[in-house]
């Protein structure tokens, strides 16, 4: 589970040596993608380029809250077409969640970073994955194309442990695309004007 029932990461979760790995990742990122609970909370932000995944826009829309911010609707646009608009062709990018935006981009990731704290149950919360608890994340993982690599200790004391689940440089030279049946599901939720327009 990525968070409780409520979509919100509990202080359970919040553990130092997990976010300062986390910080660091997003250090070197050129774009974050993420949904409405996803955002992180640091003092830099409001710096950093976004994708905000949201049906509230029928394509891409600037966001009028945040400066260096776009709202896309991946059944209205693709990825590269939001990547193009915001005029990013190319660089690093890291995806932060939730559910749904982790899942929109299983068969498009290079590196997956998977962590584990030992001991934080947190019943009918949130998934990393649509497919979890019936399947493992490890499994999901494996299932996309992607391999288990380097496992680091972020904190021996709790077990606390993030393992690199990475793609084969055969598949990263594949065209990848996005789950139909997640843009399905995109396309069947109604959308509003951009002048009335707010992240979901």
């Amino acid at each position: 589970m990525i968070a409780a029932a409520t979509g919100i990461m509990p202080d359970s979760l919040k553990l130092d040596a997990d976010q300062a790995f986390f910080e660091h990742g997003l250090d070197q990122v050129d774009v974050v993608v993420h949904g409405r609970h996803s955002h992180e909370r640091h003092l830099g932000t409001h710096l950093r380029r976004r994708l905000i995944v949201t049906r509230q826009v029928f394509a891409i829309a600037t966001d009028p809250s945040q400066e260096n911010a776009l709202l896309w609707n991946p059944a209205g646009a693709s990825f590269e077409e939001a990547m193009d608009f915001f005029g990013t062709a190319t660089g690093n990018v890291g995806i932060i969640g939730g559910t749904v935006v982790f899942e929109l981009f299983l068969s498009r990731y290079d590196v997956f970073h998977l962590s584990r704290a030992p001991g934080v149950q947190l019943p009918g919360g949130r998934p990393v994955f649509a497919g979890v608890p019936a399947r493992t994340p490890e499994e999901v993982l494996a299932a996309h194309g992607l391999e288990p690599r380097q496992e680091q200790i972020l904190d021996a004391a709790s077990g606390l442990a993030v393992v690199n689940w990475q793609r084969s440089a055969t598949e990263r030279r594949n065209p990848r695309s996005h789950s139909p049946a997640l843009l399905d599901a995109y396309r069947s939720k109604p959308v509003i004007e951009h002048n009335k327009v707010s992240s979901c």
